[in-house]
């Protein structure tokens, strides 16, 4: 039985791996010329940004080029920071109908010590996939239980996860518990079922801080007499050096995540938070970022405008919340859509050089990663893509990209699929 098992995760790691090798290490110092460069900042005509050792050492005009450097001419095209998506399991989650490839879930409700790095499967076939519109670094996220465990922020490029580690914890994910009742038809559970798990749930969070916070305080005074491996994981939220990263949608579960950060006096970041904009004052006061959760979805309520979604980063701009944007629609292969999700909010009145640093600089202020990335400044990581068009018009295309300065092949399976396919059909005389 052993055997066969080993057998079995021999065959899922050999089909469901890419076939790209990892980029090599820059050596020569480059230089990107005559682009529009968009730094995050501000917009460059005819730019120039040159970087070595994986470093960005020049942004602007005239800058006096030597033979060291190797050119890139970027006329008509637009450089931008590397694209990054706040939220999703990628590495963690393969394929959907197949368990073996699903490592977001871990079993029990408290695993703040859980670190998802070490889980990142540096082979998905979905990383090339979500690198090749653009997007260079994500946070990976476990999703499971009340407490999951911490963020990894990695680059989308390593034959490790050490390689392409960003940051360890830039987060620690809770899954608050429901405020409300569903009444949806789909629902099993009667109301009064609903409201004691709902209460269960807040019961047992609640005793988990309370402990966890008993045990930082007996560390702090050199009292502890046990360790604990899950309550010492906790012992960064409580300094503050870590946030918390709390799923809350409704008015209500927001309200209440919101109180209960500041009855233990920890920093939080909101997750989804669909209903965000009608509590802005509020989040707002306590500088609380909001992760808003897809623009393509569904309103949450039956009477509300279809564009609900779609006008709230326009609402959490307009109210002086900082934000940035998730582009989780369903499944892992999606990721890639994160600028047209963002496209829709510009179409409905989010500022262009807004919605820009809501996937570049923003997300990197939010999880403590912008002195590396997040836009394009002196003494950053080179991450950055050159595109031939507008990042947020589907009909635009990453022609280069470049993740600490390295070269980044952007085939992928469904690249090689459209060439493949491609070709015979131009032989069959049934594609031009």
């Amino acid at each position: 039985m052993k055997k066969n098992f080993i057998l079995f995760l021999f065959f899922v790691k050999i089909i469901f791996c890419n076939d790209q090798i990892p980029a090599k290490k820059q050596i020569k110092p480059i230089a990107i010329i005559n682009g529009t460069v968009f730094t995050a900042n501000e917009i460059i005509e005819k730019g120039t940004i040159t970087f070595r050792n994986g470093k960005i050492e020049f942004v602007g005009k005239n800058f006096s080029l030597t033979s060291e450097y190797e050119i890139i001419d970027a006329s008509g095209k637009h450089i931008y920071p590397g694209l990054f998506s706040s939220i999703t399991t990628l590495g963690l989650n393969e394929v959907q109908a197949l368990r073996a490839t699903h490592d977001n879930v871990e079993g029990g409700k408290f695993n703040p010590n859980l670190k998802t790095e070490v889980a990142v499967y540096t082979e998905s076939e979905l990383i090339p996939v979500t690198r090749f519109n653009g997007i260079t670094t994500v946070n990976v996220l476990p999703q499971s239980g009340i407490i999951s465990g911490s963020i990894a922020t990695v680059n989308l490029d390593g034959w490790t996860y050490e390689d392409m580690l960003v940051k360890s914890m830039s987060a620690m994910v809770l899954n608050f518990p429901s405020m409300k009742i569903n009444t949806a038809w789909w629902e099993t559970r009667s109301e009064e079922d609903q409201k004691k798990e709902n209460e269960k749930s807040v019961n047992e969070l609640q005793i988990f801080f309370k402990d966890a916070k008993a045990y930082f305080v007996a560390k702090k005074n050199n009292s502890l007499q046990k360790y604990d491996a899950k309550f010492d994981a906790m012992i960064n939220v409580f300094e503050k050096k870590v946030p918390l990263l709390v799923w809350a949608f409704d008015i209500l579960q927001i309200q209440s995540a919101v109180a209960f950060a500041e009855e233990y006096d920890v920093r939080i970041i909101i997750a989804g938070g669909n209903d965000s904009w009608r509590i802005a004052n509020l989040l707002k006061e306590k500088q609380i970022p909001v992760v808003a959760n897809m623009t393509h979805r569904l309103p949450d309520r039956n009477w509300e405008q279809y564009n609900e979604p779609f006008l709230l980063p326009k609402k959490l701009y307009e109210n002086g919340i900082q934000f940035c944007f998730s582009a989780d629609e369903g499944g892992d292969g999606n990721y890639r859509n994160l600028p047209y999700q963002v496209g829709t909010a510009i179409a409905h009145g989010l500022p262009k050089d807004i919605a820009l640093k809501s996937i570049t600089l923003f997300p990197a202020q939010i999880f403590g990663v912008d002195n590396r990335i997040g836009s394009l400044e002196i003494g950053k990581d080179a991450n950055l893509i050159i595109v031939n068009g507008d990042i947020f018009d589907i009909r635009s295309n990453v022609e280069m990209e470049f993740i600490d300065g390295k070269k980044i092949d952007l085939t992928s399976h469904q690249t090689m699929l459209y060439e493949k396919y491609k070709k015979d059909m131009r032989n069959k005389n049934l594609f031009v």
